[in-house]
């Protein structure tokens, strides 16, 4: 049927039929950097970087436009509280947001248009507007008359009335209460970095004519898809529909796509409200960054369809963790099984057909495999459901995971089988490439550093010495010992496997770190106390392969990290 997607326009969905056959223009309002940016402000770069990705897979040329707002009222308010210039903050806020999407895959941007960088576009669409009777000027001010546009409200549905008096400065006098701002007369105790020349005199744009401005001159007047929050709808994207339609005479996007808002602890993310504000201090990506992973968040945003509220929580993160981690095992089996990493995959490389291991396990692998990427396509088909295509995803890691296990390929199997395992998980992770995931092996399962891997390697090292030489109590109070710091041990015929769960991830490395070590003090002393010191020095040696040095003295052992 192809691809379909939900028009906020024509409230139902659509065949996705573009303006030129085999292109695709996106333009994403992008964020205001007066300050660090918030997980909610994440949330449309990672939708429409996996829109794209899914296009691009599905055969289309796409340009990507996500713009800057570096002319703004809260701009200069907050530069002059911090006693600094609009332009410094604006570029370090934004420096700030762009290091944020590069940890979370959004690569596929082509253009990040600045408002500071279209004042020509934007005054010469002024006078387009001036001259067509649509807007006037008013004391320096210009405004768009809504009266002349017959269809506005028809994105959101709303009566001119209601528009009145909605964000924005009001110095001049306007025509009708509901009028907007297209530029904005410069006040006298403003910074003459936002003061720029105009036929009206010196003064800076409105908010909404920006974007129509910057998408335009990159997209041209008719493109295909407009995103952003359902917060926007009205009056941002009314007035840009406004506005741009009645400048050029044309259909402005022909698809309006609206993600859900983000949600903290089941409140709708909100700077108005006291209690969120200090809520989403907390929250900004540079300090989300410190605690996650970028794919995770990534993970977390797109296991949502986009037109829902993305739920934040501690609670859905960690559920997040856990999705991710059953990914990152799976990988790690079949590396392992195979001798080959799964991620050492591309459309020049991978197999078109699968290994022809031919039994009842199988073809039913097959099968659920072939299975799985109809689901997946069809899924990101209906309006970009990536919550759909992962849960595709997670139907063929359980299929691959119960091969592995029915066939033993851990300690034996067929050559056959351990290629066709191969071959699933690779088909896996090209599925979730699409989406911006599984893009380079991750850590191990998710784990913090290097070093802490290493430490954990050696715990099951010492725990495997124990069980040959049947120390099962001190076996069992190792592994204990890792599921008490968040540290799961699974045993498998081909040895113990290891990953974080929620309670390992919920720690600082520091900490982590600490408590690794500690256990694994821990196990020398009661070595030492029993007289096995085989073991206490197998425990020293360990930990200095790791990369810890131990240190025995009067008041206890002490260590440190090697040089």
């Amino acid at each position: 049927m192809g691809i379909r997607v939900y028009n906020t326009l024509t409230n139902r969905k659509e065949p996705f039929e573009t303006v030129t056959p085999g292109k695709v223009g996106i333009y994403v309002c992008g964020p205001t950097v007066y300050k660090p940016s918030h997980i909610g402000h994440a949330v449309g770069p990672i939708i429409f970087d996996a829109i794209k990705r899914y296009l691009v897979h599905r055969g289309f040329e796409v340009t990507l436009v996500i713009n800057i707002t570096d002319v703004d009222d809260k701009l200069i308010a907050e530069a002059a509280s911090q006693e600094t210039t609009v332009p410094e903050l604006a570029e370090r806020v934004a420096k700030d947001y762009l290091a944020a999407m590069r940890a979370f895959n959004v690569t596929g941007i082509d253009h990040m248009p600045k408002a500071s960088e279209h004042i020509g576009d934007i005054i010469d669409m002024c006078q387009r507007l001036i001259a067509r009777g649509a807007a006037y000027e008013s004391h320096g001010d210009v405004y768009f008359d809504i009266t002349a546009d017959d269809d506005y409200g028809k994105l959101s549905n709303r009566s001119p009335e209601e528009q009145a008096g909605q964000r924005e400065l009001v110095s001049g006098v306007k025509k009708h209460p509901g009028d907007f701002a297209l530029w904005k007369a410069a006040k006298p105790d403003e910074p003459d970095e936002v003061k720029f020349d105009s036929p009206w005199g010196k003064g800076r744009p409105g908010w909404h004519i920006e974007c129509s401005a910057m998408s335009m001159a990159i997209l041209g007047d008719t493109f295909d898809i407009h995103g952003g929050g359902q917060d926007l709808i009205f009056p941002h994207h009314e007035n840009e529909i406004a506005q741009s339609e009645t400048c050029t005479g044309k259909p402005f996007a022909k698809y309006w796509l609206h993600n859900g808002l983000t949600r903290f602890n089941t409140k709708k993310v909100s700077k108005s409200d006291p209690e969120m504000k200090a809520a989403l201090e907390k929250m900004t990506l540079s300090r989300l960054l410190e605690e996650h992973s970028g794919e995770l968040l990534r993970y977390f945003v797109l296991s949502t369809q986009y037109r829902r509220p993305i739920e934040f929580s501690e609670e859905e993160i960690s559920g997040k963790k856990k999705g991710l981690a059953t990914f990152y095992r799976l990988f790690e089996r079949i590396e392992a099984v195979a001798q080959t990493s799964p991620y050492d995959v591309g459309p020049d490389r991978a197999e078109s057909t699968a290994p022809a291991a031919d039994h009842e396990q199988a073809n039913a692998l097959r099968e659920t495999a072939k299975e799985a990427d109809e689901r997946f396509h069809a899924a990101m088909d209906d309006d970009f459901n990536t919550a759909a295509g992962i849960a595709a995803l997670f139907e063929l890691a359980t299929a691959i995971n119960r091969f592995i296990d029915q066939q033993a390929l851990e300690m034996a199997g067929d050559d056959a089988d351990r290629r066709l395992a191969l071959w699933a998980g690779q088909r896996l992770i090209l599925l979730g490439r699409t989406l911006g995931l599984f893009l380079e092996p991750a850590t191990k399962a998710g784990v913090k550093s290097d070093l802490l891997g290493r430490i954990i390697e050696a715990h099951l090292a010492i725990r495997d010495a124990c069980r040959r030489e049947n120390k099962f109590d001190l076996a069992d109070r190792i592994r204990d010992g890792l599921v008490g710091v968040g540290v799961a041990v699974e045993d498998r015929p081909a040895g113990a496997a290891w990953h974080l769960n929620g309670a390992g991830h919920s720690l600082a490395d520091d900490e982590l770190l600490d408590r690794l070590v500690c256990l694994h003090v821990d196990v020398r002393q009661q070595s030492r106390k029993s007289k096995d010191f085989a073991l206490a020095d197998l425990v020293r040696d360990k930990l200095a392969e790791a990369g810890v040095a131990l240190e025995d003295k009067p008041s206890g052992t002490q260590w440190r990290l090697s040089e």
